[in-house]
C-alpha cells in the first residue's frame, strides 16, 4: 500500500516541555552514537500528543536525533502504526480485517464503521470525533473479531458490543479493553478442556486489561504531564496498591540534570572547528580547509542520506565543499567516520563519494 504524507500539513511541531524531557530521558538509554535508535518511540510520542505524524513532526523528531529527514520519513511511512493523516479528535478505530476475523464477523464491524463513524477509511466524522481503517492481522485471532482503539485492542465483539463501545467513548468515558464477551483471555470459548490443574485465574482482569485499567491512558492524548519521566512506577495511585513493576533505578537530580545538559550540547550540533581532533586508530586524513573558499560552503545536503546534523559536523571537520569529499579515498572514508558521529547516515553505504563525484560538474554545485 503507498503511503504519502497528507497534502494539508500544519506550520510546525514541537514537543510539549513535558514530552521534550520524556524525549531526552529516552535517548539517555542507548549508547553515545547511537541515538537513532530512539526513532520509533520518539515518533510514537509525537503521534500521542498530536493524534497523528506530520511533517512538522518527522522533520522536528529527525532534527533531535540529528537524522536527514529521509531517514525518520523512511520509519515513518513503513510502519502502519503511524497515522499520516489527521484522526478523530476521541479515537482513532483500526478493524481487524483478515482471516480469522473476517470469517468471524469483521465485516459487521466495518459496517458500524461506515454507519456511525464515515462512509469510508481514513475519513473523519462529522463531529470531528472518530476515524476508522481496516488493517491487517492485529495479532488477537484466537478472539476474534476485534478492533484496536488506542494502545488497546476490544476483542469478542458483536455488532451490539461494539456500537455500545463506540457510544461509550462518544460520552467521554474509556470502555475496558479486552474480551467483551467475559473471556478472561484467550482461553477457548466454552471453557477450558485440557490442562484443568491450571485454574484460570479469578482476578477481575488479566495482566494486560488490569495495566489499562490502571493507566487510563487508552485513548487519550500525551501531554508528557503523565509521567516525570520515561519510567513508569507503577498504578497511578497509591490507593490502587504497591506497583506490580520492579522500581528503575532513576538517576539523581543532579546527575539526571548533568545527562540533560551533555544530550543538549551533543544534539545542538558539534562545536566549531579547533586544532586538536580526535586520535584515529585507522584511516588517512583528508584535505581540511579553516574555512570555506569564497565564503560560501557547498550544500553538501544534495548528497543523499546527508543531513543537516551531518552536515554541521563535517564543516566542524573543516569539510566545505563537494569536492573535497569527491576526493575522499576509502582510508579518507574510515578517518572521518572514526572522527564524527553521524547518527544513523552511513557514507560509504550510501556511497557519498560517487555522489559527490555526480554534483562536483552539476551547475547548481557552488564552490
Amino acid at each position: 500500500m503507498l503511503r504519502r504524507l497528507h497534502p494539508e500539513q500544519p506550520e510546525s511541531f514541537a514537543f510539549t516541555d513535558a514530552n521534550l524531557e520524556w524525549a531526552k530521558q529516552q535517548l539517555l538509554k542507548y549508547p553515545e552514537g547511537r541515538q537513532a535508535s530512539a526513532v520509533i518511540p520518539l515518533l510514537w510520542r509525537a503521534q500521542e500528543q498530536e493524534g497523528w505524524v506530520s511533517r512538522p513532526a518527522i522533520e522536528y523528531v529527525a532534527e533531535l536525533l540529528g537524522m536527514a529527514y529521509i531517514r525518520v520519513l523512511e520509519v515513518a511511512t513503513f510502519y502502519f502504526m503511524f497515522q499520516l493523516q489527521p484522526v478523530g479528535k476521541i479515537a482513532h478505530v483500526q478493524v481487524c480485517g483478515t482471516t480469522s476475523c473476517m470469517i468471524c464477523g469483521a465485516e459487521d464491524l466495518i459496517s458500524v464503521c461506515r454507519e456511525k463513524i464515515a462512509p469510508h477509511a481514513l475519513e473523519i466524522s462529522g463531529d470531528g470525533k472518530f476515524s476508522w481503517e481496516e488493517v491487517e492481522c492485529l495479532g488477537a485471532c484466537a478472539n476474534a473479531p476485534m478492533v484496536q482503539i488506542g494502545k488497546d485492542f476490544y476483542e469478542d465483539l458483536t455488532r451490539e458490543s461494539f456500537i455500545a463501545i463506540l457510544d461509550a467513548l462518544a460520552r467521554g468515558e474509556v470502555p475496558v479493553p479486552g474480551s467483551q464477551s467475559g473471556r478472561f483471555a484467550a482461553e477457548p470459548a466454552g471453557g477450558v478442556t485440557a490442562l484443568k490443574q491450571f485454574a484460570i485465574p479469578q482476578d477481575k482482569h488479566n495482566a494486560s486489561v488490569a495495566r489499562a485499567v490502571a493507566l487510563g491512558d487508552t485513548i487519550a492524548r500525551i501531554t508528557g504531564e503523565e509521567e516525570a519521566y520515561s519510567y513508569h512506577p507503577g498504578p497511578a495511585t497509591q490507593a490502587e496498591g504497591p506497583a506490580t513493576d520492579p522500581e528503575p533505578e532513576v538517576p539523581a537530580e543532579g546527575e539526571r540534570q548533568a545527562q540533560a545538559e551533555l544530550h543538549d550540547a551533543e544534539t545542538k550540533g558539534r562545536p566549531e572547528r579547533t586544532d586538536h581532533v580526535e586520535e584515529s586508530g585507522s584511516g588517512a586524513e583528508p584535505e581540511r580547509l579553516d574555512a570555506p573558499r569564497g565564503g560560501a560552503a557547498d550544500d553538501l545536503k544534495q548528497i543523499k542520506g546527508l543531513g543537516p546534523k551531518a552536515e554541521e559536523a563535517l564543516n566542524a571537520l573543516g569539510i566545505y565543499h563537494l569536492d573535497q569529499i569527491a576526493a575522499w579515498s576509502e582510508d579518507n572514508l574510515l578517518w572521518v567516520e572514526a572522527q564524527v558521529d553521524f547518527l544513523g547516515t552511513r557514507p560509504e553505504r550510501d556511497n557519498w563519494v560517487a555522489m559527490a563525484r555526480a554534483l562536483v560538474g552539476d551547475e547548481k554545485t557552488t564552490g
